[in-house]
């Protein structure tokens, strides 16, 4: 008996979401720009919300990045409150621009990347998308000692500008402190700055992410601990730093 077979519906069907999203992400140039929109954005920011929850589903996170970029309000892409993002220099309003393409890029970059994958099935539960945290990430590692004051664990933040730094213990890396938990320990408890060591109030153990997985992981990993701050690893070593700020300049075109 004759069996019949079927063209791969799932390859034709990711074929065309790629041409619709590539699609979408040329209608968004000339909000940057490059020519004269045909329609509103607000006309636009519709459909390409509608597009996004069906191609990538409603619960994705680029989905949710995209909403927050409408807003303007780049710290939304963790939704936290605790520690105020470093500014990026630029207009709010031509940020949220290049923010809402560096999301309809990535959202391209997902599907493509599910088309290479075909019928195998990641080995990690989903495919790896976009860029790769370590693009992004600082590579100078800032560190203070467990037993260092939180005043000079203070200074050595204002003296380098950073927001979080990695604890150490002489050997290894122990633990992270950051601005907000200062603030908390220090104002909120009243402790002396002078006399209590970092060790007491730090937070273990340190967050780590792998530098190979995409950028929207971090966003993930940074909602979950609830942090601003992860160290990046490669082999079990800890190579650098990601915050919300090298975040926010990879999804406002700055790098």
């Amino acid at each position: 008996m004759a069996i019949r077979t079927t063209p791969s519906k799932p390859r034709v069907s990711l074929d065309r979401s790629i041409e619709r999203m590539r699609k979408q992400l040329a209608e968004f140039a000339p909000f940057l720009g490059k020519g004269r929109p045909t329609r509103s954005l607000e006309e636009f920011d519709l459909e390409a919300e509608r597009l996004i929850e069906e191609l990538l589903g409603q619960t994705s996170d680029l989905l949710h990045a995209y909403e927050y970029a409408e807003l303007g309000e780049a710290a939304g892409l963790v939704n936290m409150t605790d520690e105020a993002p470093e500014g990026t220099g630029m207009d709010s309003e031509r940020q949220s621009l290049l923010q809402r393409g560096r999301v309809l890029e990535s959202c391209v970059a997902e599907l493509e990347a599910r088309r290479s994958a075909g019928p195998k099935k990641s080995k990690v539960g989903r495919t790896l998308i976009g860029p790769q945290i370590a693009e992004h990430m600082s590579s100078e590692i800032r560190n203070v000692s467990q037993d260092a004051s939180l005043r000079q664990a203070g200074q050595l933040m204002q003296q380098w500008k950073l927001g979080s730094l990695l604890v150490t213990d002489h050997q290894s890396y122990v633990g992270v402190i950051t601005d907000s938990i200062l603030a908390r320990e220090v104002v909120a408890k009243g402790l002396d700055p002078s006399t209590t060591i970092v060790k007491t109030c730090m937070r273990t153990p340190v967050a780590a992410i792998e530098g190979s997985r995409p950028i929207i992981d971090a966003v993930r990993m940074m909602k979950e601990r609830a942090t601003r701050h992860l160290a990046v690893t490669q082999d079990g070593q800890i190579i650098g730093v990601i915050s919300v700020s090298n975040i926010l300049r990879y999804y406002s075109g700055i790098v």
